[in-house]
Order: C-alpha cells, then structure tokens, then sequence
C-alpha cells in the first residue's frame, strides 16, 4: 500500500505584500458601497477589531501574523522533506483565473510536465503592492509536475464513478491560480527550493460568487448582479477525497495530499458586513478537526458553508474526505484569528 501524507494550510495572498499592505482587502471592502456607513467607523468595531487595527491600519498585527504564518510553513516544509513523496496533489480553488465565463468546472486535473508562473507580474486592473521578498515583477517560478501520476489519477478515478475534467495548459496571465502558486511560494518562503513534482487540483469553490465578484476582485457593491449556479456541495468534496484517497492507496507513489486555502472570509460574509470573518463557525470546525470529527464535514450545506464565508474550505473538505477514508489522526499546528486580515488560518498534518 502506497503511503499518504495530509497537509492543510493557506494560501492567504496578504501574505505576498509587504507588512503596511497586507490589510488591503479590509481597505479595499470599504471603498465598496454595500458596507454600512457606521460601519466605515472603527469607532463602531468590535473591540478586537480595532486593537488590531490601531493607529498603523493593522501593520503591527500584520507583522506578527507573517511571523507565526512563516514559522507555520517551515513545519509545513519539514514534514513534506521528510516525507519525500514522489509528487505532491495539491487542493486549491481558482479565482477568475483559468476558469472565467468560458468554462467553470467543478474540479479540474492539471497534467503538465512543468508549471511557470510569474506571480508578482501586474495584469491589466490588477495592480498589486509591492511583494515581501522584493523580487522583481518578472521574477518567473519553474515548478516540476508529474504527467504520470495526474494521468494515472485521473484514470483511477473514472474506474471508481468519478469522473474529473483534465488540462495541459494554464491560461491565466500569471500562470498558476493564486492558491497554488502562493502555497508553494509560501512552503519555499526562504526561497531554499521546492523539489516535490506537483498535480495541481482545482477546486470550484465559489460557484455562485465566482463570476459575480470576479473570484473575489470586486468589493460589494461593484459585482454583477447574476447569480452562478453553486459550487459542489460538501459531500461531492468529500466523496472526491475518498476517491482520491483510494486511488493513491493503490499506486505505486509515496503521495503528499495538501489542502490550501484560510477558512472564514472577510469579504464573504455577508452577516459581518463583508468587513471580518465568521470566528464563531471557524471556532467550530476547529474543534470538529481537533475531535477528529472531521468525517461531519461531509453534511454541510451550501447555506452553513456560505453563510460563514468560508467558500474555500471545500478544499479541506476534500481532505477530510481522504483523510477519513485513510483512517488519518490530525495534529493541528496552529490557528490564527484575524479582524482586520481578512481570514482566519488553520495549519494541521494529518497522519494514517
């Protein structure tokens, strides 16, 4: 039997800008004219709210949290080294990226001998702040993929009943979708290298949002006013992990399986006023992983799930399915909590 290692982290894009930028999407939200004006005010904030936010628009906050999410990804990366898998399948969501109008699937394979991307690189009405390494802008990223073992997986699932959209290509400008092409700048954040072949996996986590909001680019106020049909539902997820978790049982490849994405979004919680994640329905995941009750999962509706902003946890709703299916004891590494920087982060290794 193949060995099978889980991780779940973030792919929290503030973390690319430098410490003074990385409460940008708080900023940008309100400029959005959905948002109360009373609720413009710090004043009318909840008190953990403004402390963080204080008088440098969450600089000192942001430098702490870059503090514990890069001690975070050096764990991250020690356990993958040790693991030494033969390629790494990577759960993260795309964002307006290589998915727009065209075609919206509601995951997608990616088999390509190598992935380039230029992630710092501004696109047209895209303009990022400057990135916390100082790299250049076209400063291009070469990652290793593993034609074989996406080919083979996607195979192994089509047996099971499953059957999975595939690409050669990327077509985003950038070349890979943020979620993954952050988590491996953010693995490798010492920049000492990322060895592992990589099968990025696409999954469709804002359905109803995607097109609507640009994957998150607009604040509220500017989208469209259509609705997507939904993302696939927690059991789809789920079943989609079980599935690739047989898969991978049965091949010849020691497998790393990592989860991407923060949990509860600022700028998709509607109850917040689109202004601070949901902590109370993150507090409760936290707990159900931290039981092991992660198999729960499974049950949540699109309402629970939306309700909380936490759209991208489908990609560790994937894992859990995989991880239950394996049998899998978790150990979580940390949790963080943020008001002002847009989303709260889990990091866990999960283990048969």
């Amino acid at each position: 039997m193949a060995e099978i290692l889980g991780l779940g982290m973030t792919h929290y894009t503030g973390l690319r800008f430098v410490d003074e930028e990385m409460s940008i999407f708080l900023r940008r939200t309100l400029r959005g004219s959905d948002v109360p004006t009373e609720m413009k005010d710090p004043a009318n904030w909840p008190e953990p709210m403004r402390e963080e936010w204080a008088d440098d628009r969450g600089t000192a906050a942001a430098t702490l949290h870059r503090k514990r999410h890069w001690d975070a990804f050096t764990r991250m990366k020690d356990e993958l080294d040790a693991f030494a898998p033969d390629f790494v399948v990577m759960l993260g969501d795309d964002q307006y990226e290589n998915f727009v109008e065209d075609i919206v699937p509601p995951f997608c394979a990616y088999i390509a001998d190598e992935f380039v991307s230029t992630p710092h690189r501004d696109l047209p009405g895209r303009s990022d702040p400057p990135n916390a390494w100082d790299e250049p802008e076209d400063k291009e990223f070469v990652h290793k993929g593993h034609p074989e073992g996406g080919a083979w997986l996607v195979g192994k699932l089509s047996e099971q009943g499953i059957d999975i959209p595939y690409a050669y290509r990327l077509r985003h400008g950038k070349g890979l979708a943020h979620a993954f092409i952050n988590t491996l700048l953010f693995i490798d954040h010492e920049r000492t290298g990322f060895p592992h072949p990589l099968v990025p996996f696409h999954v469709n986590c804002y359905g109803g949002e995607l097109i609507r909001t640009r994957g998150g680019h607009l604040a509220p106020g500017e989208e469209d006013t259509r609705r997507d049909p939904p993302a696939p539902s927690a059991r789809a997820c789920f079943d989609l992990g079980r599935g690739i978790a047989r898969a991978l049982a049965d091949s010849p490849w020691r497998v790393a399986l990592i989860a991407s994405s923060s949990w509860s979004h600022a700028f998709l919680t509607a109850k917040n006023h689109w202004i601070y994640p949901d902590h109370g329905g993150d507090r409760t995941r936290l707990e159900e992983l931290r039981a092991g009750r992660f198999a729960e999962w499974r049950d949540l509706t699109h309402e629970e799930i939306e309700d909380a902003g936490q759209h991208e946890f489908r990609n560790w709703i994937c894992l859990a399915g995989a991880m239950t299916e394996l049998g899998a004891g978790v150990e979580i590494v940390d949790y963080m909590e943020s008001y002002v920087l847009n989303s709260n982060k889990c990091f866990a290794v999960m283990r048969p």
